[in-house]
């Protein structure tokens, strides 16, 4: 008998893993299919001339121009007589094509750098980026995670910090970067720092607001089976607490990201961000998207990486929808289950048989 379909519009109910697996990878399809539409088919957005053969006109080969312009040109050297430029449909140079980007990002890891003497490769740049990530969102919980279980847990910690605390998170990090640099210097320091503030602050709220939320008959109960404050702390309010405040954490880190590139503007440029700026330069716009790619994917790898862990660690809570790689993993097992041969009954043993035997 076929288990009933799950509607799609059902509230706060899950889908199959063959459906959550096709909307997982329809979600990555559609941006996808508009991105390609725009590069490949002329009539849907393809505002400039890309010039293949200038002839008699001032036009540069492999260069784009207006349309009004290249008429422009092509109009005079038709007047006097000449052979006018011949180019085709394109779009502007910063928006290159789904081919160019995937092709960039296999180059950006196997081309040298111009000077290898002080320049560096890409994948020592992508470990620079995960170095800063790793450790101002390290120091940041360090801090952040015992205080804002402390805020949420204790009226005295909540009234002391959380006043300050809600002042200074609407202080954008990247103004705290030239007094970083006055006082940690211009290498990885402030940009860690700049991480740091960035989550810090945010951090410690979104943790004393998630610990809030702890059932108070847990408290009462243990409070009238005799248990203490800090033990009350570490026995009651931390386990009941901790798979939420797992997720929190997870979208916390996905905060960090996002003050990457800032952070690597402060002092001296490093990581990707300076890979980015370098190329952008040199108007390799498709190496500049293979970057942002790579954050991107760096990223959701890391969150997909750690919802596997959360799974794991706390098996009795539901940490969300089941992120792709788990949806991937369900689907490809359901489908390996169905293709096995069903079990063979085991023929009774000698022992069976005679007990059999006897009873008869």
């Amino acid at each position: 008998m076929k288990r009933a379909l799950t509607p799609w519009f059902a509230v706060r109910r899950e889908f199959g893993p063959r459906r959550a697996l096709a909307l997982s990878f329809l979600a990555f399809v559609l941006p996808f299919s508009v991105w390609c539409a725009v590069s490949y088919l002329p009539f849907v957005w393809h505002p400039k001339v890309l010039i293949l053969a200038k002839h008699d006109t001032a036009l540069l080969e492999g260069k784009r121009y207006d349309p009004a312009m290249v008429e422009r040109m092509n109009a005079r050297a038709l007047s006097a007589g000449k052979t006018p430029a011949v180019g085709q449909p394109a779009n502007p140079v910063f928006l290159p094509a789904p081919h160019e980007v995937l092709s960039a990002l296999y180059t950006v890891f196997t081309t040298p750098p111009r000077n290898r003497i002080t320049d560096k490769w890409f994948h020592q740049r992508v470990y620079e980026s995960l170095r800063v990530i790793f450790w101002g969102f390290v120091w940041a919980s360090l801090l952040g995670v015992p205080l804002g279980v402390l805020c949420g847990t204790f009226a005295l910690f909540s009234k002391l910090n959380e006043p300050v605390i809600d002042f200074i998170r609407y202080m954008p990090a990247p103004a705290f970067g030239t007094l970083m640099v006055a006082i940690l210097g211009t290498q990885e320091a402030p940009k860690v720092a700049i991480i740091f503030i960035g989550t810090f602050f945010q951090m410690v709220l979104v943790l004393a607001n998630t610990t809030r939320q702890i059932d108070t008959a847990l408290l009462e109960a243990a409070q009238t089976l005799g248990a203490r404050r800090w033990r009350l702390v570490t026995h009651v309010v931390i386990p009941g607490v901790l798979p939420r405040l797992y997720i929190d954490m997870r979208i916390l880190l996905g905060w960090a990201w996002t003050y990457l590139i800032v952070a690597e503007l402060i002092g001296e440029k490093s990581g990707i961000t300076a890979y980015i700026q370098q190329q952008g330069r040199y108007f390799n716009f498709e190496r500049v998207y293979a970057g942002i790619v790579s954050i991107g994917l760096l990223g959701l790898g890391t969150d997909q990486i750690l919802r596997l862990f959360g799974r794991q660690m706390f098996p009795a809570q539901r940490q969300g929808a089941p992120g792709f790689l788990t949806t991937l993993s369900r689907t490809l097992g359901a489908a390996v289950r169905r293709r096995m041969p069903a079990a063979v009954p085991a023929s009774p043993t000698r022992e069976a048989r005679s007990a059999d035997g006897a009873a008869s």
